[in-house]
């Protein structure tokens, strides 16, 4: 099922939908999302700061195709946690527990205002531009003489989704390889699903609205 990004920045987004872990920009382009493991080189010894080095080096020469490298870097949400908390004090069994898991609610309260907890999630955007999109294909099947008018239709609806598989295989592939190669820096990359790329798309572009719920309007 084919989602699109609902929000109102959304006339501003060269994206056209997001289809099975797939984002089609408006231009025919295809991108996939990777998430990937971050790893502390500098508590590295010096040994494996160079293999890692030349882990990613390699990395980088068996890509035949340009890559996007994402940081995302936010204040972290610790509401949902310290409402956890406040739900398990009735539950302790003694009042000096209570009152300690209080006193430690109100402390990580007090800290997280005073300071900016941040957390980082790492993205790579894989491209792929299919040799032949899928508007070319619908208007050379307008020009076909003869044959019906819902033949033609049924006819197009099949050669859309037949070229949206094909331009998907490919871009999986990119995405396979890329993981790969970044397994041998020790680095972890995994897809992101339709639902986990609406919600970072939405995030990105509406940053004052991290504790509203994402709205999936068609």
């Amino acid at each position: 099922m084919a989602t699109k990004p609902a929000g109102a920045t959304q006339q501003f987004v060269p994206v056209k939908e997001i289809r099975n872990g797939t984002i089609i920009l408006k231009d025919g382009g295809y991108r996939g999302v990777l998430i990937c493991s971050s790893i502390n080189f500098g508590l590295k010894s010096a040994d494996e700061q160079h293999a890692i080095t030349l882990g990613f080096q390699n990395f980088l020469n068996i890509l035949d195709f340009s890559i996007q490298i994402v940081i995302n870097s936010r204040k972290m949400d610790l509401r949902p946690y310290l409402a956890l908390l406040e739900e398990k004090a009735p539950e302790q069994k003694t009042e000096l527990m209570r009152i300690q898991l209080h006193e430690y609610v109100e402390f990580v309260r007090s800290f997280t205002d005073q300071a900016n907890i941040m957390t980082k999630s790492f993205y790579i955007i894989v491209p792929y531009s299919p040799h032949v999109s899928a508007v070319d294909t619908l208007n050379f099947l307008k020009r076909l003489p003869g044959g019906k008018a819902g033949e033609n239709a049924a006819a197009k609806n099949v050669a859309t989704e037949t070229s949206f598989e094909e331009d998907r295989a490919q871009l999986e592939q990119r995405l396979s390889l890329v993981a790969g190669g970044l397994s041998g820096t020790g680095v972890r990359a995994v897809p992101l699903g339709t639902e986990e790329i609406i919600e970072l798309l939405y995030r990105s572009f509406n940053p004052g609205e991290l504790e509203n719920p994402i709205r999936l309007d068609n």
